[in-house]
Order: C-alpha cells, then sequence, then structure tokens
C-alpha cells in the first residue's frame, strides 16, 4: 500500500484514535500509584499542567513541520534549525528512546503470544518464537502503510475502551468520595516527569501531517481532540483507584509503589476480587499491539526521513526491518539492558525531543530564520521561553532524583 502525497486525506477519528492510542497504553494502569502519593487533587493539577505542556509542544512540532513542503520527520527539522548538531541529536535521542520502547514491547509479546498459543491452540510455544511470530505479524502490518494500521489501531482501541468501561462501570461502585479528599500538594512535582511521558504522541505528528496532506488545521484539530480524550481516560481511572486504593496499608499506595504493582492488582487486593485483574489484562493486550503499530509506523518514517530515502513508500522491506530487527536481537538476548536505561533516561529523552526542541526549532523558524509556516502557535516569545523552561525543569529534577540528589518519597 503507498502512502503518498495525493491520496485522500485521513479520517478525523482514525487521526485522533492515532494520538489517543499513542498515549493510552499499557502503562496507564500504573499511573494511579505513581501519582496517587499526592491525593487525587493535587495530581488532578499535574495532569492539567503535562496535558497543556504537551499540547502546545505538539501545536509547535506542527507548525515547524508545516514549513516544509516535502514530507519530513525530526531529524530533518532539527537539522535546518540547528545544522547537523541537531541532527546528530535528535537521531541519538530518537533511536534511543524508540528502540528501547520496542524492545519493551517485543519482550511482553514473548509472554503473549505464548500464553495465547497455549489457550487457544494447547500448544507450547517458547517466548521467542512467540515474539518473532508476533513481530512478523504486525510489523507486516505496518509495511501495509498508515492507512491500514490506521484500520487496525480503530480496532484495538475500540478493544481497549471496552476493557477500560468494564473496570470503570465495575469499580465506580466501590469508590469512597472520602479517600479522594487526602491531599499531600508537597508530593505532586514528583509526578511530573511520569505524566509527561504519558502524553507522549509527538513521533506521530509527522505521519500525520503526510496523512492528512499537510493540513496542519486538521492535525491542530486531532492532536486536541485525541490527548484531550486520553486526559479524561486517565482522570476516570485516577477517580476510580484512588478511590478505592488507601495510602496505608497492605494494598495502599505506598506499598503498591515500593512493590513495582499495578493500580488493578492493588484494586484486586483491596475488594478481594479479580475481575479488575482479568479486564486489565485484556487491555494491556490491546494496548501492546496498538501501541506496537504507532511506534513501528512512526520509526520506519523516522528512519526514511534520517537515511534521506527518496519515493513515495516509506514503509520498505528494508526501512521496517531496520525498525524492527535491532530491537529484536535485544529482545532476544538482553532486553533488561534497554529496558533498564528507558526507565533510567526515557523521560529526560522525551522532553528534550518533544518539548525543548519544538519550541527552539519555531523559536529558530520564526525569529531568526523567518520562515513561513501554513499555522503558527500563539503565545509568541513568552509561551516558547515557558516551554523550553518548563522542559529543562523537568530534565533537571529527572536527572537529579536519578542521581540520588533529591530525597525518594
Amino acid at each position: 500500500m503507498t502512502d503518498s502525497s495525493k491520496h485522500s486525506a485521513g479520517s478525523f477519528i482514525g487521526g485522533m484514535l492515532l494520538i489517543a492510542g499513542s498515549c493510552i497504553g499499557a502503562g496507564m494502569l500504573a499511573l494511579p500509584i505513581m501519582t496517587g502519593l499526592s491525593g487525587f487533587f493535587p495530581s488532578l493539577v499535574m495532569f492539567l499542567i503535562a496535558w497543556g505542556f504537551m499540547t502546545i509542544s505538539g501545536l509547535l512540532m506542527v507548525e515547524v513541520n508545516s514549513s516544509f513542503t516535502e514530507r519530513v520527520n525530526i531529524v530533518s527539522m532539527a537539522e535546518r534549525a540547528f545544522g547537523k548538531t541537531g541532527r546528530l541529536i535528535s537521531w541519538v535521542l530518537y533511536l534511543f528512546l524508540f528502540y528501547s520502547l520496542l524492545v519493551a514491547y517485543i519482550s511482553g509479546s514473548g509472554s503473549l503470544s505464548s500464553t495465547y498459543f497455549q489457550t487457544v491452540f494447547s500448544w507450547h510455544l517458547p517466548k521467542w518464537a512467540g515474539a518473532l511470530f508476533f513481530t512478523a505479524i504486525f510489523g507486516f502490518l505496518a509495511y501495509q502503510g498508515t492507512r491500514t494500521v490506521d484500520h487496525w489501531n480503530r480496532f484495538f482501541m475500540f478493544g481497549k475502551i471496552f476493557t477500560y468501561l468494564g473496570m470503570i462501570v465495575l469499580g465506580m461502585q466501590y469508590v469512597n468520595p472520602q479517600l479522594l479528599l487526602r491531599s499531600e500538594p508537597a508530593l505532586a512535582f514528583f509526578s511530573l516527569p511520569v505524566l509527561v511521558i504519558a502524553f507522549g504522541y509527538h513521533n506521530m505528528i509527522p505521519t500525520l501531517m503526510n496523512y492528512m496532506n499537510n493540513d496542519a488545521k486538521r492535525v491542530r484539530q486531532t492532536i486536541l481532540a485525541g490527548s484531550f480524550f486520553a486526559l479524561i481516560i486517565y482522570l476516570i481511572w485516577e477517580i476510580v483507584v484512588l478511590g478505592i486504593v488507601p495510602a496505608e496499608g497492605r494494598w495502599g499506595i505506598i506499598e503498591s509503589l515500593k512493590q513495582g504493582r499495578q493500580a488493578s492488582d492493588a484494586v484486586a487486593g483491596i475488594l478481594g476480587i479479580s475481575w479488575v485483574s482479568n479486564f486489565a489484562e485484556a487491555l494491556a493486550f490491546f494496548a501492546l499491539l496498538s501501541s506496537f503499530l504507532a511506534q513501528t509506523l512512526a520509526l520506519t518514517h523516522f528512519l526514511a526521513d534520517a537515511l534521506k530515502v527518496k519515493g513515495e513508500k516509506h514503509e520498505s522491506i528494508p526501512l521496517c526491518l531496520l525498525a524492527l530487527v535491532p530491537p529484536l536481537i535485544f529482545a532476544f538476548i538482553y532486553p533488561h539492558l534497554f529496558l533498564n536505561a528507558l526507565n533510567f533516561a526515557g523521560g529526560i529523552c522525551a522532553v528534550i525531543l518533544f518539548g525543548v526542541l519544538p519550541a527552539s526549532m519555531a523559536w529558530k523558524n520564526r525569529y531568526v530564520q523567518q520562515l513561513q509556516s501554513s499555522y503558527q502557535v500563539f503565545g509568541g516569545k513568552r509561551l516558547l521561553i515557558a516551554i523550553i523552561v518548563i522542559a529543562l525543569c523537568v530534565v533537571v529534577f529527572q536527572a537529579a532524583s536519578m542521581l540520588n540528589l533529591i530525597p525518594h518519597v
């Protein structure tokens, strides 16, 4: 399938679900535990700050992208703004971050595929074979192009929504409003780096710009709708979990955080019933599939731009192999190397790539190179400075936390 510049524009709903699907992954299940120490209302403020910050930085990337007439990705944008240095930095950060993500998805897919074959066919499938099977099948779907990924992603998103609604509808009846009133505002900022990553869809923007024929207005609407949809999904899940799980106790927020426990497991432990975990496993299944497809597609487009591949079709076999074979090898040999690196530096890479870089490129485009874009974000210089300052604060905070320079809760 060819995704050329002359195709009919992609649908608004499809684009919105690609944005939301990039945000809402299996990591959503842990968010209430990661943010819950401060209480619901302080974490609500942090959710709104993270959503606003990442939405504006996403729109800034649309602005920069719309100043190009040809199909580009973040490497070309960074190179035009900051030369070879910008190109190198974006190359390293992007590959590190998204290869690490794919290693995580492929590693998880091994257990998923093995369990599926055992349950459905009563076959014992080794995890490495399950990972290879998963990567081959869904890598082929990514090879088919953006429109095919869009259609499959809609199916997986509906699966996520169905299982999510199952958790919410069944869990809402157990919510204790008094638990939502607990408040420790001093702890709220600790959750900001995690929440910034939870709204990370920016690598999909160049793909969406091409998919929607470089219509910046439609892409802007897609980003606003998709990211707001993700925000609402997160907040409702936050209400259910923090309204059931107290701060203290064996299954409380503090102990769950120490144990690395999912919020769904904490809810199941508090209520003494297993349906929450069953729905959570199904949601994680659909989340893994949609996230893998979206990130593989975005990475092939990034590699096409970074390697200056010309032509209408960017989802070529060599590019798909380059996107999938290295993380597949790491997933087989030593997945923990990349997974640990992602845990330590993923937040820093994401904030630099999708916070500092878009604002810096927009500044260079507007006020130094004076390039024309079909769309410009409001706020002028003050907004760009604010985005860069917030991003750098998150980076410094995350680095200090990694180096144990600030106390851990």
